[in-house]
């Protein structure tokens, strides 16, 4: 019996660095070997010791434990070897806390494994089907039967030899944080290369669990398999499933919790490669058990095998171990040397040949096909979607098919949302007295966000369309059909990857593209494929676009925005040649890529993708954007004019308000200035009325005393006959008032412009025009161009802020695409050079930044001198042929 104040406890053992503050335990086992073992037993960490766990650092790392009454410190990577003996309490509030699991997921790209990491924690990440898709780390929480089990999503990879950064990411997270457990999804339709990885785990010996994923697919193509087979062969848990569904989802966790609590030291298999490299493996194993090569993380022949294979991060171990590194180092040339003088193979090809092997015997006793030679649904497809002559028209069609729809559907929500922000306008302008508080949130604010925030519909369709061809499988197939022509231009067939992320499909964004780099082994290659990454169309290019292309091109918006896109891959392709054939100069590296098979998007799947993208632009509108609007909006206001001129400008227009209410029968209306500025409101407040159709404040309007002038001069404005005007006096006074209002508007666009010019930003466009006087771009376009540096939306929001500054009444203008379109200094061929020069232009702030932690700051301001370089000849020989050939009027 357990008294009132006991509570029944459990013993467990478990890693040291699992432990919680405060909790004590008993030392069982110290798994630690080499330098790192000794140092942690000279301590006095070793078997039946009592410890109790003091605390850790503010970084949860390292952690501090009382022994023999001292304080000890060491990192959680060391206390991963030390096994302790704990009690737990049954039923304990808190428990979650103590029962906690660190779950690795594992698996090849195109596994399922984001969908099943989706599935169990609810995460909300990117579900795609090309390679390399998961890059960072994700890590998701899930509690169940009393556990709190966290889920670490590790790049998808198909080995754990260190060729690129995925696979040295997910092997050092194994290694290094020791994980309770390592999940492996495994493609059934897919079994022999799949389980490629999971014979990499057995070999490092981790605890390990494999998902059958897509169970039913492999169905489909006539594959059955004997999970409990299969498991007995490979020595591990295996559980069935179908993630996509939710099947087996509860019986993975039910597994994860039975195997990952069971605390074991690692185990590693042994696989046989042929005499000659098992000989040169046990001589590696010997030098390795006896030396500090790797740190003692890793398992001796593991480490072994690794130097036999090449693998560039172990070699690197063997530096910091002269005297050993020189005798494995002898060892893997002699191996090398007689393998391939025997065998004319290398050793690592050998290695792999033999995985295969194993990896066939299994398969053999678990694995049974009911239709031999089937082709699958995706093969048929492929006959048709990636065919030498249709293969390419296809793409074609379906890339033109996406802008046109996009343009289509997202026509209505882009003009919804342009009137709302017109409507803005007009009552910020209603309400708020003309000032710089005025001009602050009409200009500054209004126009700044809304010029983006305007164009979210069509980013967003955009998006889904990317997010459809993305998670279809049909991407992969973009890749595999360009990569010849990339291969000429110097690239990888990889590389297309990081250019359609970039852009190369428009709506893409150039920080990811980037990232996506990281799969190329070449260094050549990536840099290459990075430096030409801002060429493309990406996201925030769009709204710059759709501006101009509404003002200009309205009738052709589908076709300018597909040729833009030829153009940018067109520029992308050359610039890449001209870089791999001089400072990039080197050899091609080959082509393998895995083509997913085809699949139905799921609609939870396109969702997520592409509310993601959408509100990291409209995030990006609401906080970099509006920032840097407001400041653009004060370089293009302050210091201004001074007390002087803004004076002359007042008497001016006073002048003329003068002059009108004292001109024959005004009189009879307007009895004093007041009433002239009870005109003003009526009149824009009734013509606001009109466009939106609001009857009820039409009849209210109806009620005031001015307002059969304030009417007439509305009818008149729309050039519309009305029959009910018959008064003479009233039609010429009204004429007078509009006649009035044209020429204060000129006079405060004069002193807009005046007063723009005597701006930090007027200064600087200025500065500017001499340089691109030969691209037709004035002082305006010019601040546009310097703020878009720090995000291409700027580009837009900016010729809004400065347009509308521009403008007397700029409540009362038309959307930016209007207002360009009505200014006489603008034609087709200065907004196709605008057009083409933002899109070669530098990269934005984000993406230098992206760039210099990925390669290094000279690369990074390489890429601003190029794409700058190149963008300003493009632009001055399309503006200047343009205006030699006539297309300039």
């Amino acid at each position: 019996m357990i008294s009132q104040g006991e509570r029944a406890s459990m013993k467990k053992v478990i890693r040291m660095r699992e432990m919680q503050d405060n909790q004590t335990g008993v030392i069982r086992k110290v798994s630690a070997t080499g330098e790192m073992g000794r140092r942690i037993r000279e301590m006095g960490l070793v078997p039946d010791t009592p410890i109790q766990i003091q605390g850790r650092a503010p970084l949860k790392d390292p952690v501090a434990i009382k022994i023999r009454d001292y304080t000890l410190t060491l990192r959680n990577n060391e206390a991963s070897y030390i096994m302790v003996e704990v009690d737990i309490p049954e039923g304990r509030e808190g428990d979650k806390a103590q029962k906690k699991l660190t779950i690795a997921l594992s698996g090849n790209p195109n596994s399922g494994k984001t969908t099943v990491f989706n599935a169990i924690t609810g995460a909300r990440q990117h579900i795609a089907n090309y390679p390399g898709v998961t890059v960072e780390k994700k890590v998701g929480r899930v509690f169940h039967k009393g556990y709190e089990i966290e889920i670490v999503d590790l790049p998808g990879t198909y080995s754990l030899t260190a060729y690129s950064l995925e696979e040295i990411v997910a092997r050092d997270f194994v290694v290094n944080e020791r994980p309770d457990l390592v999940v492996d999804v495994v493609d059934a339709s897919n079994l022999d290369r799949n389980l490629y990885l999971a014979v990499q785990f057995k070999e490092l010996g981790v605890p390990l669990l494999i998902a059958l994923n897509m169970m039913d697919l492999a169905e489909t193509r006539g594959i059955s398999i004997d999970p409990e087979e299969l498991s007995r062969l490979m020595g591990v848990p295996v559980i069935p499933m179908v993630a996509r569904s939710n099947k087996g989802i509860k019986k993975l966790l039910d597994k994860v919790v039975e195997v990952g609590t069971q605390a074991r030291e690692w185990e590693p298999a042994v696989i046989t490669y042929g005499r000659d490299i098992d000989q040169s493996l046990t001589e590696i194993e010997e030098i390795v058990q006896s030396s500090e090569v790797g740190g003692n993380k890793y398992p001796a022949r593991w480490l072994a095998i690794k130097c036999l294979e090449g693998d560039s991060q172990i070699l690197g171990f063997l530096e910091n171990e002269p005297e050993s590194g020189s005798r494995i180092e002898k060892i893997c040339t002699r191996t090398a040397k007689h393998i391939t003088s025997t065998l004319e193979e290398e050793p690592e090809g050998i290695i792999a040949d033999y995985r295969y092997g194993y990896i066939t015997g299994v398969t053999k006793k678990c694995l049974k096909r009911k239709i031999e030679s089937r082709l699958n649904l995706s093969d048929h497809f492929d006959r048709i979607l990636t065919n030498r002559i249709l293969g390419p028209l296809i793409m074609v069609l379906v890339l033109y098919g996406i802008y046109s729809i996009t343009f289509y559907v997202s026509e209505a929500p882009v003009y919804w949302l342009e009137s709302l922000f017109g409507l803005l306008k007009q009552g910020v302008s209603l309400v708020i007295p003309a000032g710089n508080l005025q001009s602050l949130i009409v200009s500054g604010v209004i126009d700044g966000m809304g010029g983006v925030l305007g164009f979210v519909p069509l980013i967003m369709f955009m998006f889904l369309a990317i997010a459809v061809m993305e998670d279809s499988g049909y991407m992969a197939r973009v890749a595999y059909m360009l990569d010849r022509v990339l291969r000429w231009f110097g690239l990888h067939g990889n590389s297309v990857m990081a250019l359609i992320v970039s852009g190369g499909i428009s709506g893409g964004c150039a920080v990811p593209g980037v990232m996506a780099t990281r799969t190329l082994r070449d260094p050549k290659e990536r840099i290459a494929t990075l430096l030409v990454l801002p060429f493309m169309n990406c996201g925030a290019k769009l709204p710059v676009y759709a501006v101009l292309i509404a003002a200009f091109f309205p009738h052709n918006r589908a076709r300018m925005l597909f040729l833009l896109t030829m153009l940018s891959w067109a520029f992308a392709l050359f610039a890449a040649k001209l870089i791999r054939a001089t400072v990039l100069k080197g050899p091609k590296t080959p082509f393998v890529m895995e083509l997913p098979p085809y699949r139905a998007p799921t609609i939870k799947g396109l969702f997520i993708h592409t509310w993601e993208r959408t509100w990291q632009y409209i995030k990006k509108a609401g906080t970099v954007i509006l920032g840097i609007s407001i400041v653009l909006w004060a370089m293009m206001t302050f210091p201004g004019l001074s007390k002087e001129q803004v004076r002359t400008f007042s008497e001016r227009a006073g002048a003329l308000e003068k002059a009108f209410l004292t001109a024959p029968h005004v009189k009879d209306f307007l009895k004093n200035p007041q009433d002239l500025n009870s005109l003003n409101n009526l009149y824009l407040r009734y013509r606001s009325a009109r466009q939106q159709g609001n009857k009820n404040n039409l009849v209210k309007l109806e009620k005031a005393r001015l307002f059969p002038l304030a009417q007439t001069a509305v009818v008149i404005e729309e050039a519309r006959s009305w029959p009910e005007i018959r008064q003479k006096e009233l039609i010429a006074v009204a004429r007078r008032y509009l006649q009035l209002q044209k020429n204060l508007k000129e006079i405060a666009a004069e002193k807009q412009l005046a007063r723009l010019n005597r701006t930090v930003a007027g200064w600087i466009g200025r500065s500017l025009e001499a340089v691109t006087r030969p691209l037709g771009f004035d002082y305006r376009v010019n601040i546009a161009l310097v703020g878009g540096f720090a995000a291409k939306e700027i580009v837009v929001s900016t010729l809004g802020t400065a347009y509308s500054l521009g403008e007397a009444d700029p409540e009362a203008a038309g959307s930016l695409s209007e207002r360009l379109k009505n200014d006489p200094r603008w034609n087709p061929l200065l907004a196709f050079t605008l057009l083409v020069f933002t899109m070669l232009y530098v990269p934005c702030f984000a993406t230098v930044i992206i760039m210099t932690k990925e390669s290094s700051w000279r690369w990074a301001a390489f890429s601003i001198s190029f794409n700058l370089a190149v963008a300003y000849i493009i632009a001055v020989i399309i503006f200047q042929g343009g205006k030699l050939l006539g297309l300039g009027g």
